[in-house]
């Protein structure tokens, strides 16, 4: 995907670096950015035709922000254990809720309208069979209830963890007895939305939470039963 800058467009209020470090930082969000890439500075320079130093600068700052890890070869996401998974789990019982229920209170018609057109397109392609869709669609209307958190350092937080939720979702994607657990979750979740209920919404995120941890959990078991493929020999 090209993402050229147009001449002159970082000479105002954004940096290059500001808009390379926004542009990525989407693509992460997004799940776009998998654990098998490397982001290379010289590589991320020529995709957005800029010098080197914009496009290091802004993979330093998603490094420090705890989005990305630096090895030799490049920028990576960050190796996520079993147990800080779990722990991650933990967190969003604890923020979660209280961050629907913010949002249950102060969103818009038109905020509520955008995850309306999320929740009904992400159930559309699970009835047609359009994984790609549905997980596209599934991120939108989660990065959009998120978006619209009016704590803003409440929002950061959950921000934060944004890559080891990614690991959780491509180990549990596959698996199709998921899906309707993810739509009809954000599907309650947009309902309680609309009815500005707060309470529902948080009871709504702890039960999506605890379905999400015990799906990562049978992943998990299923990928530890299977059996170890013997070491080739040179």
């Amino acid at each position: 995907m090209s993402a050229l800058l147009e001449p002159g467009r970082a000479r105002g209020q954004q940096s290059q670096a500001q808009i390379i470090h926004d542009v990525l930082m989407g693509r992460l969000q997004r799940g776009e950015i998998g654990p098998e890439d490397r982001l290379v500075d010289t590589s991320v320079a020529a995709e957005f035709g800029v010098s080197r130093m914009p496009a290091r600068d802004a993979l330093m700052r998603l490094s420090h922000g705890g989005y990305l890890e630096a090895t030799t070869r490049g920028f990576v996401l960050p190796r996520v254990t079993h147990t800080e998974i779990l722990e991650i789990f933990d967190l969003r019982r604890l923020v979660e809720p209280r961050a629907v229920s913010l949002v249950a209170q102060t969103i818009d018609s038109g905020q509520l309208a955008e995850l309306e057109e999320t929740v009904i397109a992400a159930r559309k392609a699970m009835q047609s069979g359009n994984s790609e869709l549905m997980f596209k669609a599934s991120e939108r209307f989660r990065n959009g209830w998120i978006a619209v958190i009016p704590n803003h350092s409440l929002r950061k937080v959950i921000q934060r963890y944004m890559t080891p939720i990614q690991v959780v979702r491509m180990m549990t994607f596959d698996d199709r007895v998921n899906h309707p657990l993810i739509v009809d979750g954000n599907t309650n979740l947009y309902t309680a939305f609309a009815r500005r209920d707060a309470v529902a919404a948080a009871d709504t995120i702890l039960s999506f939470i605890h379905k999400g941890e015990t799906a990562y959990l049978k992943a998990v078991s299923a990928e530890r039963s299977q059996p170890q493929q013997p070491a080739k020999s040179a």
